[in-house]
């Protein structure tokens, strides 16, 4: 009888995993479907009067998201919207959710994970109070410098409809860009801030730009296009946003949503 419940289990585990493998590739196919629906209403230039006027004139508010993972879990994050003021760079809102990721982490389809959290935030603050709405947001992550030039910044760009920019501080290994021998030389040249360079793959597409975004850093961060922005009017906002290595409304997110996790860490 032993042998007879073993059996059992066995096939009972192995409908399972049939079945679950069968709802991740109908998921799969579901994402790569709304992704190229999405894609189609991707702007990547300037739509704003703000972005063509040299010293940004226009520009009040500037936003940043982030999400926070507690150490050793996957699932549970703090989410973080930030509104900074600009020129200042002085945060004038925040908002720190926790928040549970259920969708599975899938190579090329992060946004479909961490966007809706993200995109939640923006509205609660349009509901909330529209006058503090940023009008541009920095995400940490990737916009067109991704595998299908889509990547989590275009996503929100497009949910929300605000110009959006792609902050990631690692190269993205994607259309041959890899950090092999020139691209190192090309970075090492970057001696001085505002110092960048395009990040064109072997297809012949620019993708990005590697950005020396302070004199300290001797790594470049790498600037891609959302939604609604052009890629040279990305790099210089993103340059004059930087008192750090990283743009200052995605690093307050990111200080924000830590501390969040930290404070409500030691009172449960």
């Amino acid at each position: 009888r032993a042998g007879v419940a073993d059996a059992g289990e066995a096939g009972s585990m192995l409908a399972t995993r049939e079945s679950e493998g069968e709802d991740g590739r109908r998921r799969l196919r579901q994402w790569e479907s709304q992704q190229v629906e999405l894609k189609k209403q991707m702007v990547d230039h300037n739509t704003e009067d703000w972005q063509s006027n040299e010293d940004f004139a226009g520009l009040e508010r500037v936003g940043g998201v982030d999400l926070s993972f507690i150490k050793e879990d996957e699932v549970n994050a703090c989410a973080s919207l930030v509104v900074l003021s600009y020129p200042d760079l002085e945060v004038i809102y925040e908002e720190c959710r926790m928040v549970c990721l259920n969708a599975p982490y899938i190579p090329g389809f992060l946004a479909f994970r961490e966007a809706p959290f993200l995109e939640e935030a923006v509205r609660r603050l349009q509901h909330k109070d529209p006058s503090l709405l940023p009008q541009v947001i920095f995400v940490d992550g990737n916009g067109m410098f991704h595998h299908r030039e889509f990547g989590v910044a275009c996503h929100l760009g497009v949910l929300t409809d605000l110009p959006c920019i792609g902050v990631a501080k690692n190269l993205l290994h994607v259309d041959g860009l890899e950090e092999k021998h020139l691209l190192k030389e090309k970075i090492k040249d970057l001696h001085e801030r505002g110092n960048a360079f395009t990040l064109t793959g072997t297809s012949g597409k620019v993708l990005g730009m590697a950005l020396k975004s302070c004199e300290k850093s001797t790594k470049p961060i790498y600037v891609s296009v959302g939604h609604r922005i052009s890629l040279g009017t990305a790099t210089r906002l993103t340059h004059s946003c930087c008192k750090y290595r990283v743009p200052e409304p995605i690093r307050q997110a990111d200080i924000r949503s830590r501390e969040y996790i930290r404070r409500n860490a030691n009172t449960s």
